[in-house]
């Protein structure tokens, strides 16, 4: 029995060395745990410090197994072990006694590891750490990005919903629709600040019960100041309903070259504050006072160019009213003048057949006397067509005919075409479907002068020969006549135009465009209407309505 054998009672590896740096012994537990080992120096080569001593140029001072042995005293210290595939750690301790140092390996690798994964894991942690605070700088950093995304996005909807339209209604309505989806809000409107009043034009969501609103002191300075406000209120304007619980108000100004010319006010049930979101509303703001001047300018001049149409137009009408009249009088003096002119040869003429009527009868010749007594007759029937004529125009002038008077339409057409049966004579048929008409409150001399445009345009359209329909019914109150002819017909590009004042189909020097223009007038007068159906190479219809009065 070995003087050794005791040490195999130690769960620890143990190893005696001699002076020689010979292994006298190793215990069971040495060999169960180091199963490859054959000799000193490769297991002395294996064996490491944790730390190793600086303070000598020996390579063998760097083995642990060389320094217990060397030592004149007891030894320790920590190790390591490469077995080739791991490391383990023991605490060694070397005990002299005599010519023999024996080692005691005591295994800490589970401590060593236990103490490697608690700073593997105070390590992991710390990168954990470091890569929350990373993400939420990023997250930070995203969410910064994704609103200023939303708010460039905001800001160019807006200058698109300006650059596309000059409406102010259709800019207003659609930035108040995007500023209230941006800032959750369930109600936004635009207010005019005029004569220090603010005038809600525009609202989205839900309406105000008023068009008139006033705020408090404090919040008119911010406003006149050009200060965007964000409070939590309980009013949404001076002298309101209360709200039920405070709801977060948004006023901001819009002002333009230092001049207040409205707000836009949101309503929302948030609670966050509003921080870099004011300068999407500060923007928005400027753009708005740009484009509210703008539209309003145009608008202006909208208007302006309104004016002057209506303007144009009454100076034509009155234009056309001054020829119109101008046109009457003078052919009022003209038919005047020569109706005396007439009338005076033909009294002459008249008395001369009357002496001559009474001196037949003493003519012996008979052949003489039958052809003196059919001569006087056809001066006679002459005479009393002129007399006729002459009465025709008198009443078609009617100077003296100013106020309305009830007349019979049919028989003022029968006087128009009797005016003008030198165009229609052998040469166009008049077919007159005259309707059972009522006396009518009219201007008969006007009236006249219409169906004459009328008429002579369309005996005018006849080339050779043709038909003039009149048609004439009282319905409903209503007078209508229809005037439809066989003619060349109007152009569909023109039918438009032909009522236009100086418009004409004539040549030059035939037409001068005022003759239907006036007619219309005449019509409109009467509280009535003309209008045309026209067919090219088949003829055209003039159609007058008069409601009766």
């Amino acid at each position: 029995m070995n003087k050794f054998d005791f040490f195999n009672r130690y769960r620890e590896p143990v190893i005696i060395l001699n002076s020689r740096f010979e292994v006298a012994y190793i215990n069971n537990s040495f060999k169960r745990k180091f199963k490859n080992f054959t000799d000193v120096k490769k297991f002395s080569h294996n064996m490491n410090f944790d730390i190793c001593p600086l303070d000598t140029g020996k390579i063998e001072n760097y083995s642990p197994l060389y320094l217990a042995l060397t030592s004149k005293e007891d030894f320790s210290a920590c190790i390591s072990y490469e077995t080739g595939d791991s490391i383990l750690y023991f605490d060694l301790y070397a005990v002299k006694r005599g010519l023999y140092t024996i080692i005691f390996l005591l295994d800490n690798t589970s401590e060593n590891e236990k103490e490697y994964l608690k700073k593997e894991n105070e390590k992991l942690k710390n990168e954990v750490l470091l890569l929350k605070s990373e993400n939420n700088e990023l997250a930070n950093i995203k969410q910064k990005a994704q609103a200023q995304a939303i708010r460039i996005a905001l800001i160019n909807k807006v200058s698109n919903i300006i650059r596309q339209s000059i409406n102010i209604s259709d800019i207003l309505r659609s930035t108040l629709y995007e500023l209230a989806n941006m800032f959750g809000a369930y109600k936004a409107y635009y207010a005019k600040f005029h004569e220090n009043k603010f005038l809600i034009n525009e609202t989205y969501g839900e309406k105000n019960s008023i068009n008139t609103i006033d705020y408090d002191e404090n919040t008119l300075a911010h406003i006149f100041s050009d200060e965007i406000t964000v409070t939590n209120s309980l009013l949404e304007y001076k002298n309101a309903q209360p709200f039920k619980q405070p709801v977060m108000r948004t006023i901001v100004p819009i002002h333009h070259m230092s001049k207040l010319i409205g707000i836009i006010v949101l309503l929302s049930h948030s609670k966050r504050e509003y921080n870099e979101e004011l300068e999407i509303l500060d923007a928005i703001s400027s753009q708005m006072a740009n484009a509210i001047s703008r539209a309003e300018l145009y608008q202006k001049n909208i208007d302006t160019v309104k004016e002057l149409k209506r303007a144009l137009e009454n100076l034509k009408a009155t234009q056309l009213q001054l020829v119109n009249s101008e046109k009457m009088a003078s052919l009022g003096q003209l038919v005047a003048g020569i109706a005396h002119e007439i009338n005076t040869p033909v009294a002459s003429i008249k008395s001369n057949n009357e002496l001559f009527a009474k001196l037949i009868p003493q003519i012996d010749n008979n052949n003489i006397k039958e052809m003196a007594d059919s001569l006087n007759m056809l001066d006679k029937e002459a005479i009393s067509r002129i007399n006729k004529m002459v009465v025709s125009l008198k009443k078609f002038v009617r100077l003296d005919e100013a106020e309305l008077q009830e007349a019979n339409i049919n028989n003022e057409l029968d006087l128009t075409l009797e005016l003008i049966r030198h165009e229609t004579k052998n040469r166009i048929d008049i077919v007159k479907n005259y309707g059972n008409l009522p006396l009518v409150r009219c201007f008969p001399n006007a009236l006249n002068q219409v169906f004459t445009n009328i008429l002579v345009n369309a005996c005018q359209s006849i080339k050779d020969k043709g038909t003039i329909t009149i048609t004439t019914s009282f319905k409903a109150e209503t007078l209508t006549v229809s005037i439809k002819d066989t003619g060349c017909g109007i152009k569909s590009e023109n039918l438009e135009k032909i009522f236009s004042v100086g418009f004409t189909t004539k040549g030059p020097g035939i037409g001068t465009g005022l003759g239907l223009a006036i007619s219309q007038k005449i019509i409109n007068q009467h509280g009535g209407e003309i209008t045309v159906k026209s067919e090219v190479n088949k003829g055209s219809e003039f159609v007058i309505t008069i409601h009766s009065k």
